[in-house]
């Protein structure tokens, strides 16, 4: 091991043939010292200053030294420091185990070069064919009734990507991935804060090394088709150029899909900018349709002219998702079983997590057997993964809610790392006709182009067809609700543009039924009904018996489409002979 001349960026450690670079910034009137250490001894092996600075850039080089068998920190003014720009950590292998760096138990190491990508890349999927699933990494697996040999891993995840595209999912975001500190006065489970953030946390994977783990993760979903996009909720303060940096990094090392950023922390323009992520996709966490959908659904007055700026915003356009819950407040199980917020376990006095969650418990607070409520609040549940899954935004299921997952009416479970924070997957069992609804949701999003065009619609005759791309109703056909207490709009999207057949939407809010006016079909065609709060999808479309109007029960939702009468009872009556023929056989 000597000694040599070093270079001052970038900064952190750079491994080039057999030579380590290493570059740190460090105020010019304090001292500074490369510490080196055998990977896994307890003591210091050998300390090299460094004198050499550009501005306030220390860099020092080592030849002749195998990074695989030693680690490294820094000592600054007597202050053992771990590297900012660390990619990999030594001893935070283990979850929940408190580790001292003053006492040398955390360093960095050397991340290993070697890595069979097996020719992977981004995917590029288009914003308007993305079905994005929320997920904590360590509470979506670490669950015993997950039923996966890594608990809490990136490998649970990949153990779990068969149930992913199985329901429809093609993007993941997970919630903070890098290295933080979970052993504070109470536990940061969520992730959020200061951290290491070029380093994946060695305790998200089985074998504790992360950086692999989460190429590994990365690697299998993409091989199925599944885009991977991380929180990066960088501190307030944070460099601009390490934040950009870090994007790079993730993009470059671990061919990350993209990022969900905080615009008020990182300046959004300068990413979009950086030529390195000009085809990352840039997210951020907005509350607008969450907000204004939430409130539609627990029959809130006047919401009309916002439900429908949300029906039809685009994410492409600010990389905003669409999301009626995520990890910041309740699940949807708990959305319609709780007016008030339940937090007292996370010892704060029922004082943290947000007041006004816009909740309705459907007449009971919490648990109940009563069949009443019970039914209202499964067909608030279909009425709110309705509203999701047929707006034209990127749509983003909380992970559990597709099968009823509570926390028991904590919105705020940072701290929780335990059965109230995890996912409970008996649910899967409990609630299957819920979860098989959100799949048949998905696929119908996906096989009707029309719900998911590739620019916003604009509520006018492009195909000179007759009919706008999008037009919104009342009770009454072709006249938008004017009244603040009109609590249901219809609306038309028109096929003509992607060859599907037309498709209407008819939204009910009110705790009183409604009769919608159906706007009026060429000859020859009829309206199906396609899918119900009550019923589900349909397993064949049914031919609405009066065309002239449809009756909507209180607080529910129909979908029609208009087909060729002809042809759809045609394909219905052989669809149910070859049935008969094989349940016969």
């Amino acid at each position: 091991m000597r000694e040599v001349q070093g270079y001052p960026l970038p900064l952190g450690v750079q491994i080039s043939e057999n030579k380590i670079n290493f570059s740190i910034a460090v105020p010019t009137e304090k001292k500074c010292q490369l510490l080196i250490y055998r990977a896994g001894r307890k003591r210091l092996y050998r300390q090299f200053e460094m004198e050499t600075a550009v501005g306030e850039v220390r860099c020092i080089a080592l030849t002749d030294i195998e990074p695989a068998e030693y680690e490294y920190n820094y000592l600054i003014d007597g202050e053992v420091v771990v590297d900012p720009y660390v990619q990999a950590l030594a001893g935070r292998e283990h979850w929940g185990v408190k580790k001292e760096t003053a006492r040398h138990e955390i360093r960095g190491r050397f991340l290993s070069q070697e890595y069979d990508w097996e020719g992977d890349h981004t995917l590029q999927i288009p914003y308007h064919q993305v079905i994005a699933y929320s997920l904590h990494v360590r509470g979506f697996t670490r669950h015993a009734s997950s039923k996966v040999k890594s608990k809490g891993t990136f490998q649970g995840i990949i153990e779990k990507i068969d149930y992913l595209t199985d329901l429809g999912i093609n993007q993941i975001h997970c919630m903070p991935v890098y290295e933080f500190e979970e052993c504070q006065t109470y536990r940061n489970y969520w992730g959020y804060g200061e951290g290491f953030y070029f380093a994946p946390k060695s305790a998200y994977s089985s074998d504790g090394d992360g950086a692999r783990g989460l190429k590994d993760m990365v690697k299998a979903c993409h091989k199925a088709g599944i885009e991977v996009v991380l929180e990066m909720p960088f501190c307030t303060g944070a460099d601009k150029m390490m934040m950009l940096e870090c994007l790079r990094y993730y993009v470059m090392e671990y061919h990350i899909d993209g990022f969900i950023l905080n615009p008020l922390v990182i300046p959004i323009e300068s990413v979009h900018a950086d030529p390195v992520l000009k085809k990352t996709k840039i997210m951020e966490h907005e509350l607008g349709f969450q907000t204004v959908m939430r409130r539609f659904l627990k029959g809130d007055e006047g919401m009309i002219p916002d439900v429908i700026y949300w029906l039809k915003h685009h994410s492409e356009k600010q990389g905003i998702f669409n999301c009626i819950t995520d990890q910041n407040g309740f699940t949807l199980n708990d959305l319609v079983s709780y007016d008030s917020k339940h937090n007292e376990e996370n010892g704060e006095k029922n004082q943290d997590g947000p007041d006004y969650n816009y909740s309705w418990n459907c007449g009971a607070e919490g648990p109940s057997r009563k069949k009443a409520v019970t039914e209202l609040r499964k067909h608030q549940i279909y009425n709110a993964f309705f509203l999701l899954l047929l707006s034209q935004g990127t749509p983003c299921i909380l992970a559990g809610d597709e099968f009823g997952n509570t926390q028991k009416g904590n919105n705020n479970v940072y701290c929780q790392d335990n059965s109230v924070g995890w996912t409970d997957w008996r649910g899967l069992e409990k609630k299957k006709t819920l979860h098989d609804f959100v799949k048949k949701l998905i696929l119908f999003r996906k096989e009707h182009d029309l719900l998911t065009p590739e620019r916003e619609l604009q509520g006018i005759d492009l195909s000179c067809c007759g009919v706008p791309d999008v037009s919104y109703h009342g009770e009454e056909a072709w006249q938008v609700p004017k009244e603040v207490s009109s609590r249901q709009l219809g609306v038309y999207y028109s096929g003509a543009r992607t060859k599907n057949a037309d498709c209407y939407v008819a939204y009910n809010m009110h705790w009183l039924e409604h009769v919608f006016a159906l706007p009026a079909l060429p000859k020859g065609y009829g309206w199906y009904v396609r899918a119900t709060t009550d019923r589900g999808i349909l397993d064949y479309p049914e031919l609405l018996k009066d065309q002239r109007k449809a009756e909507l029960k209180e607080r529910s939702i129909v979908v029609f489409t208009a087909d060729r009468i002809v042809e759809v009872e045609t394909k219905k009556n052989e669809s149910i002979t070859t049935l008969t023929d094989d349940q016969s056989s």
